[in-house]
């Protein structure tokens, strides 16, 4: 019960460490916000008065956990720092995440996690942090909380390809409309960018903007691509880009994309229901079968205890 409440307490304390890691990114320097805010009011204030003006956790945490992401960076492996920038991209970038932040939330929440556990082994009666046993539990849970991060950086670049594979039937629908309506292919982008409100759409966006500032559409469609990280978009892409050199119709091959598209969706639906049935196995065989055994072999287990033959095997 007491190593449970243990497992409880670690795994909540890592997962608000995490949080705070993956805090929302500021647009505007919060100094320069604060600057103008003092300068609106009309009051006489000093740098240190506006610096101490703002919270505690923008003032120490932030900087001190950005300082210990680029000293853990010096002694990083330049293949390691480039995957976890790959992985930050095909995450979307949550929440403006850096990758010095992202090191900085890794040792920080291995290093909460060993604090945590040494104080209560010091505090606890008769236990010693330093006893074998502890050591190993100490250890353990300490690399389980350095890597609590990469698990939800994992999580969330699955649940962003979930949700594009989702949108894209219904956005190469919207794409072949509005290309054989007359609209350039960069227009149907603009329109789906509008029309949704989902990663798909935001991906659009971005090489939207990237075009405007002068790269190429065949870079940016790539870039997209690789940010991206799915199967079918790869394709997708280099059917548009095939179309454009070879001169083929876009709206054809965007047609033909589409309706390949929907098949892949439905045959993945079917692929998850055909596993349905076992996943449901475990949860029957350890929750509903054991609770209909109890309903059915109750009250036979009573009467029996209750009768002669009760007797003499209880």
């Amino acid at each position: 019960m007491f190593i449970g409440f243990l497992v409880l307490l670690f795994v909540g304390i890592a997962a608000a460490l995490v949080v705070i890691g993956l805090r929302s990114a500021q647009e505007e320097d919060p100094f320069e916000t604060r600057l103008a805010e003092f300068a609106e009011r009309g009051e006489a204030t000093s740098l240190e008065d506006i610096e101490l003006s703002q919270p505690f956790m923008d003032r120490v945490v932030y900087p001190v956990a950005r300082r210990l992401g680029e000293i853990a960076l010096r002694f990083t492996p330049q293949s390691a720092l480039q995957e976890i920038a790959v992985k930050l991209e095909m995450a979307g970038n949550p929440r403006g995440l850096e990758p010095t932040t992202f090191f900085a939330l890794r040792i920080g929440v291995g290093v909460g996690v060993a604090i945590i556990l040494f104080i209560i082994f010091l505090a606890a009666p008769g236990q010693s942090p330093f006893s074998l046993r502890n050591l190993g539990i100490l250890t353990g849970f300490t690399l389980f909380g350095f890597y609590v991060p990469n698990l939800l950086i994992s999580s969330r670049i699955s649940s962003r390809q979930n949700e594009v594979r989702k949108a894209m039937p219904d956005a190469l629908d919207l794409l072949t409309i509005c290309v054989e309506a007359g609209l350039g292919f960069d227009a149907a982008m603009k329109k789906v960018q509008e029309k949704w409100d989902n990663e798909l759409a935001l991906a659009f966006g971005r090489a939207l903007q990237e075009i405007q500032l002068g790269k190429l559409r065949r870079e940016a469609l790539r870039d997209m691509s690789d940010r991206m990280g799915v199967t079918e978009f790869h394709s997708f892409v280099a059917a548009i880009i095939q179309s454009e050199s070879l001169g083929v119709s876009m709206a054809k091959v965007l047609r033909i994309q589409s309706d390949d598209m929907r098949i892949k969706r439905r045959q993945r639906a079917e692929a998850e229901a055909q596993k349905a049935p076992v996943k449901m196995l475990f949860p029957m065989a350890l929750l509903i079968f054991p609770t209909i055994m109890l309903i059915l072999l109750g009250p036979a287990v009573l009467l029996l205890m209750r009768s002669a033959l009760g007797g003499i095997l209880f």
